[in-house]
């Protein structure tokens, strides 16, 4: 079928937008990137983010999810009212940040090990006399081992 008359317009490169501006702003308004890669695998773009975390077992706002009980009267069985247990489709998710978070967590201040066994042999041959252990002026500054000046 053949198209109205004038209707079709030629586009024109737009020289007075700021394409660096452009580019940042459609980034920001993507989706962002999900750290946790257990999270990541699992999430369903179609769904919301409420939705995604409920079936991952996960809350959005945790003040609703553990609510502070107010004190009052004691109140009749028949008024407490128990809320349906949002239903976990994807325990697997759970699982997995659990065995994660229980892993021990890896050291990264410790020392370099030349220099460890360095200290060693020093303690070994000299005990806690420092003085006598190599005369130092200061840290690593006149000692006869591997950091000599």
């Amino acid at each position: 079928m053949p198209k109205a008359k004038g209707k079709t317009r030629r586009q024109k490169f737009g020289y007075n937008v700021n394409r660096k501006r452009l580019n940042r702003n459609a980034r920001r308004k993507a989706a962002p990137r999900i750290e946790c890669s257990h999270i990541r695998h699992a999430w369903d773009h179609a769904k919301s983010v409420r939705q995604n975390l409920a079936e991952m077992g996960l809350a959005v706002d945790p003040n609703r999810a553990v609510p502070l009980r107010k004190r009052k009267v004691k109140a009749m069985e028949v008024d407490i009212e128990e809320r349906p247990k949002e239903l976990v489709r994807k325990p697997y998710v759970l699982n997995d940040l659990e065995a994660e978070a229980s892993l021990p967590e890896k050291k990264g201040n410790t020392l370099s090990r030349d220099l460890i066994d360095y200290v060693r042999y020093m303690v070994e041959n000299h005990g806690e006399d420092y003085k006598v252990s190599g005369g130092h002026v200061g840290w690593l500054g006149r000692c006869p081992g591997p950091f000599a000046a």
